[in-house]
Formats: structure tokens, C-alpha cells, sequence
């Protein structure tokens, strides 16, 4: 698929876009990147988009392995290129086994998880099947994680696939090829 949705260049920006650009380089992104590209014909939607992002990515209560594991699945889910090659990095890096990657990139149920593992690829599978959490999964995530880091496994899941829908429209490319298997 093309790129419908490239950078904008500078020189074609509103006073709104560069305002935008500005403040997302500033942060720990550094520069508009993936999905923030298209995402930045509407600026504001952008610039409330990534401070959620922001927060989600690097500080929610998660913690950096159970995040890049939760980006990984919702990656796999919508077949997103770009979130793929950005995040299955950092999540070997963060401790996810490589033989657990391959398997959610296949779009099967890894045969070894972590306890905690299991709990949010069950959540996040019967999110993805029924749209809801039954009260024996909620009753299993909330006593193992507490409230709070479910509602950030949920945003993180929300979040992420706001991103993939907004690149697989936009056809927003990988920076190059990457470890996604393609299917």
C-alpha cells in the first residue's frame, strides 16, 4: 500500500502543524514519527494523541516488559508494520523471549507465558473475541495487577490500536524492513 498520508513538508505546514511538530520533538519521542505523521492534519487530535502516548509508553504502571508485551499483541492483531518493527526491539530487549514474539507474531497463544503474561494476552484476547472481560478474568487480572494497571493494560490496548488503525488507513510504511513476519 502507498503512503497516503507522507510527511507534510515545512514549508506547507500551518502555524498549528509546526506548533505541534515543535512540542512532539521536544518530548522523549525527539521528532514526528509513525503514526503521528498523518495524524497531524489534525493537530490538536495529535498533539492530545501523544501526550496519552506519552504517558502510556513510558510511565504507566505496566511497567516497560509488560508494555512492549501488550504493543506486541495489538501489533499482531492488526497486522501493523510500522508498530512491529518499532517495538519487537525493545520488547527482546525488555525480556520477552524471542520463541513468545514469534508466536504472537503468527497470531498464536505463546505455549510458555508468565504468569503475568498469561493474564494480559487473556485479557487482551477476550477484549479483542467479545469485547468485554468476564468477571472470572477481571477477578484474576485486578488480584494480580490491582485496578489501576488494568485500566493502563486497557488504554495501552485502546491506545495502540488507535495508532494501527490510524497507520494501516494512512499506509504509513516501516523505516525499513524490520523482524515483522509477514503473513
Amino acid at each position: 500500500m502507498a503512503d497516503r498520508m507522507p510527511p507534510i513538508p515545512a514549508a506547507q505546514m500551518t502555524p498549528d502543524q509546526k506548533a505541534a511538530v515543535e512540542e512532539i520533538a521536544s518530548g522523549p519521542r525527539g521528532a514526528l514519527i509513525g503514526p503521528f505523521i498523518p495524524s497531524l492534519r489534525s493537530p490538536e487530535f495529535m498533539r492530545r494523541l501523544q501526550r496519552l502516548g506519552e504517558y502510556l509508553r513510558y510511565d504507566n504502571a505496566l511497567g516497560h516488559r509488560l508494555t512492549e508485551f501488550t504493543i506486541l499483541l495489538v501489533a499482531s492483531a492488526w497486522r501493523q508494520d510500522f508498530e512491529w518493527y518499532v517495538h519487537a526491539p525493545q520488547a527482546a530487549k525488555a525480556g520477552i523471549e524471542a520463541e513468545v514474539m514469534a508466536a504472537i507474531a503468527a497470531g498464536r497463544r505463546p505455549a510458555r507465558l508468565s504468569e503475568d503474561e498469561a493474564i494480559i494476552y487473556d485479557v487482551f484476547e477476550q477484549l479483542q473475541r467479545t469485547h468485554r472481560v468476564d468477571d472470572a478474568l477481571y477477578a484474576r487480572a485486578a488480584g494480580a495487577f490491582g485496578e489501576q494497571k488494568v485500566i493502563d493494560l486497557v488504554g495501552t490496548i485502546g491506545y495502540y490500536s488507535t495508532l494501527a488503525m490510524l497507520m494501516n488507513v494512512a499506509g504509513t510504511p516501516a523505516p525499513q524492513a524490520g523482524p515483522w513476519p509477514k503473513a
